[in-house]
């Protein structure tokens, strides 16, 4: 998995907006809140994982790299 986020074409973005506001009935303010809520669960999952590496990591499971 790369740690540089990917840009996303102009097209596809313009397809994906729309698409998020038809799947809440044209309504903006729903679209908004859905994708607020989408990316808290999305963050509190990443918190999740990174809690867990953690763990794994102090416990010796992962090596450090050393490029």
């Amino acid at each position: 998995m790369s740690s540089d986020p990917q840009p996303i074409a102009e097209d596809d973005l313009e397809t994906a907006i729309d698409q998020a506001i038809a799947a809440c009935d044209g309504n903006v303010r729903a679209t908004i809140r859905a994708l607020i809520v989408a990316n808290n669960f999305l963050e509190s999952e990443v918190r999740e994982l990174m809690k867990a590496v953690s763990r794994a990591y102090a416990r010796g499971r992962f090596q450090s790299y050393s490029g």
